[in-house]
């Protein structure tokens, strides 16, 4: 039976508050506590590498966790250990195991050992990748350990239950959303808010009215930094008073409470999320008078910057001995009952703990034996018997021994064995290799959707078009396939800056705000970082956003947050979580500074684990998009900027039309040169090839169509096997994209073996491109420096047959 609307805003008053509530909180908190000192003296032990801890934040995050609701999300920072407790989002032997590096999935469930302690990410998919119930269990967003990081997915993640209400076709979507009654709940340190992404964050959400909790845990500094030097008010309160809301103006509800008052932190968490959830307004708790009585993480100490007066206010004012007193003054426990319960909570989290290094140990003490038991055969044969015994000791000697420990030893002795032949050397050979490859498969998988609704599985369908087809400007042909798209997909959305109204600069969305609503097409502010995690935490949340950055010079305002948070998602939650947003931009070809760059380099580097699609028209633009739809990867479009008003062949089959991605297209077949590249070049490629065959020289031009991924099919080797020679060229700084296009032909395609002359890229100049005609022409390849490269090229296997002219 689905859940009513009335029934999930059924109100639960945490006040006044209940003995057994109290007693359950407390002891909850005095186990994080302990898990902090544990995993301290964990990492101190050499156990684990690092530890980072929430003490001092306990107390804020059980009134959090009290009215957090099946289908609430939370998008925070790695402080809160005590709400994931709470929550259940964590168990004390999964923490612990996240704390050893267990990339044992069951074991950690979060990250499968791909991330530090504390980073927390619920199981949004099942094994098949499909969407579980988001409705059912509370959930988190992935952490991330940039600062802020977490904040712009919290505009998507907020955004989401107001548009799973607003819009009348999602009525039925209950697998994502009680109706749009779910709270996103933000956290975040004092320090953190004196990053951009903050202030970004939370004027886009003021914006939008979105139903948001945000905590701010303030302990009067950033690691050792007070908040002196932090912010211009050492009050955040005071500097965020101007987004109070007033019975006139929209804003934020803010609250500012003590983090040792049980009391008034529940009823300030039960205000603010009561005011988000049914009304969808945003609220800020600025929680003060936080301790951190451990320091900042186990990489320093706190003592090294406090003073002893802060020192001891912290002793004083520290929330677990401030509850600890609460509970005896309100005859809730005595003090003899406190020690008791205390005692057993030592023992639970010891216990838990002693699982957990049992559970990571046990099999890495079983390859161990299995490698002494390898070598001693093979050591009762060698004449190295004396030098593999020692290896092995040294192994034995090792008190925490890690799988790269055993593969060294194994290598070690192999390299010692090099030449000696018997069957117990092979079986150390096959057993190093399969434990090699089952581990590089634990740590390398995921990057990208690896199951059947990976948008690689989708098959292409290619354009037909008519005897005497209608040609269209290019943003014709998008709109009209944009318009078909939201008419099928509920679950699309699009936003952008002047995306809504105007229907994007360029015309794509042209008139269709008005066809399907302002909460369909929806216009931003000039606020790309937040556009960005507007698109991930919706497309977390079930939908499928096309995010517009206007133009591709100003991706770069919001690389950071593709890079740290959607570009790595899938692969730090080990297939957990994913985020199929489409980022959609423009670019090439326009003239000036900041409107005619092509950072394509910065962004391979960047985004792996995203798809990085390049259509050289708006038709191949739209092939792209259907595919993207039907997979469930994230990915970059870059339409070509100065392609939406050349006409265009309108297809039949605008409606399905799909491309590969990872297959290239032989635009133009040659014997002489393989010529690859991309977007805009692709026509001047064209256009300077039929030059160079009226001096007898077949260029064979190849569009990529995708730089992430890269010709999966070897189609660019299989052309220089035939040609012998290959010039790489796009519009990008010299060693950008053409250096990571070589490098794939050259090595993994082994187009080395092919040559007859030097591989060759042409690129744009080192600076960004100058105004004007003139300006472009010095700045970027034209037809003219394309044809004498090729020439070139050709002079220098044959300078005879190709003298140079010019």
């Amino acid at each position: 039976m689905d859940t009513t609307l009335e029934q999930i805003d059924e109100r639960v008053t945490l006040l006044p508050v209940r003995k057994e509530v109290a007693i359950a909180d407390y002891r909850l908190m005095y186990q994080s506590r302990q898990i902090s000192i544990t995993g301290r003296r964990e990492v101190l032990t050499g156990k684990a590498k690092f530890g980072i801890f929430g003490d001092g934040k306990e107390l804020p995050q059980l009134a959090m966790a009290q009215v957090f609701r099946p289908g609430d999300i939370r998008s925070g920072y790695y402080r809160d250990q005590t709400f994931a407790l709470a929550t259940g989002m964590v168990t004390i032997e999964q923490y612990f195991a996240q704390l050893y590096a267990d990339s044992k999935k069951g074991h950690d469930p979060h990250s499968g050992g791909r991330q530090m302690n504390a980073h927390f990410a619920t199981p949004l998919l099942d094994e098949d990748g499909n969407w579980n119930n988001l409705t059912t269990g509370p959930q988190s967003a992935a952490d991330a350990s940039p600062t802020a990081s977490q904040m712009p997915r919290l505009v998507g993640l907020a955004q989401a239950s107001k548009l799973y209400r607003l819009i009348p076709e999602l009525a039925d979507a209950t697998d994502f959303s009680h109706r749009g009654n779910e709270v996103a709940f933000g956290t975040i340190g004092n320090g953190s808010c004196a990053e951009g992404h903050f202030w970004e964050s939370i004027n886009a959400v003021g914006v939008i009215q979105a139903p948001l909790v945000m905590s701010i845990w303030d302990d009067g500094y950033g690691i050792s930094v007070p908040n002196e030097f932090q912010l211009t008010k050492t009050s955040l309160s005071d500097m965020l008073a101007g987004f109070q809301r007033t019975e006139t103006e929209r804003g934020f509800e803010i609250f500012t409470v003590n983090a040792w008052d049980y009391e008034a932190l529940l009823s300030t968490y039960e205000q603010a999320a009561h005011l988000a959830r049914t009304e969808h307004v945003p609220s800020i708790i600025h929680v003060v008078e936080v301790t951190q009585p451990q320091g900042h993480s186990t990489s320093g100490s706190h003592e090294r910057y406090k003073s002893k007066e802060r020192l001891a206010w912290e002793a004083e004012h520290d929330c677990l001995p401030k509850m600890r007193d609460y509970l005896i003054s309100k005859g809730f426990a005595t003090e003899e009952e406190l020690k008791a319960w205390e005692k057993e909570d030592r023992n639970l989290v010891k216990k838990a703990k002693n699982e957990a290094w049992k559970a990571f140990q046990d099999p890495i003490k079983k390859e161990v034996a299995e490698l002494t038991s390898l070598a001693r055969k093979i050591a009762l044969n060698s004449p190295q018997k004396d030098k593999i015994t020692l290896l092995t000791n040294e192994l034995k000697r090792i008190l925490e021994p890690k799988r790269r420990d055993i593969l060294a030893i194994a290598h070690r002795i192999l390299l010692a064995v090099q030449g000696e032949r018997h069957p117990a050397i092979e079986a150390l050979k096959t057993w190093s290799r399969e434990l090699r490859e089952t581990y590089a498969k634990v740590y390398d998988s995921h990057l990208y959707s690896e199951t059947a609704l990976s948008p690689l599985e989708v098959e292409a369908v290619e354009p037909t078009y008519p005897k005497a087809p209608q040609y269209v400007s290019g943003f014709e042909i998008l709109n009209q396939a944009f318009d078909h798209i939201l008419k099928t997909n509920p679950y699309v959305v699009a936003f952008g800056e002047d995306v809504g109204f105007l229907g994007d600069v360029n015309q794509g969305f042209a008139g269709l705000q008005a066809k399907y609503g302002k909460h369909r097409i929806m216009d931003t502010g000039i606020r790309e970082a937040t556009i960005m995690g507007q698109a991930i935490g919706l497309a977390m949340r079930g939908f499928r956003p096309i995010a517009e950055i206007q133009y591709l010079d100003y991706f770069i305002y919001g690389l950071q947050t593709l890079s740290d948070d959607l570009a790595t998602l899938r692969y730090r939650t080990r297939g957990g979580q994913k985020a199929p947003a489409i980022i959609r931009t423009r670019g090439h070809r326009l003239e000036g500074i900041w409107h005619a760059g092509s950072p394509l380099g910065m962004m391979l580097n960047s985004l792996r684990g995203m798809h990085i699609v390049v259509p050289r028209n708006m038709t191949q633009a739209v092939r792209f998009y259907h595919t993207l739809l039907q997979g469930d990867d994230p990915a970059v479009i870059i339409e070509v900027l100065n392609g939406y008003r050349l006409k265009e062949p309108l297809p039949d089959n605008l409606t399905e039309i799909s491309v590969p991605l990872g297959v290239p297209e032989i635009l133009r077949s040659g014997r002489d040169l393989t010529l690859v590249t991309y977007g805009a070049c692709c026509r001047l490629a064209m256009d300077a090839a039929e030059q160079l065959s009226e001096c007898g020289i077949e260029v064979e031009v190849i569009d990529v169509q995708t730089l992430l991924p890269f010709d999966r099919l070897g189609i660019i080797g299989g052309s220089l096997a035939r040609t012998n020679k290959i010039l790489f060229l796009d519009e990008d700084v010299p060693g950008g994209a053409t250096a990571y296009m070589m490098q794939q032909v050259l090595e993994h395609q082994e187009g080395f073996y092919h040559l007859d002359c030097e591989p060759r890229t042409l690129t744009s100049k080192a600076h960004r491109p100058a105004f004007g005609d003139d300006g472009d022409y010095w700045s970027k390849p034209q037809i003219e420096t394309i044809f004498q490269t090729v020439y070139q090229m050709m002079n220098d296997v044959a300078p005879e047959e190709y003298p140079i002219f010019w």
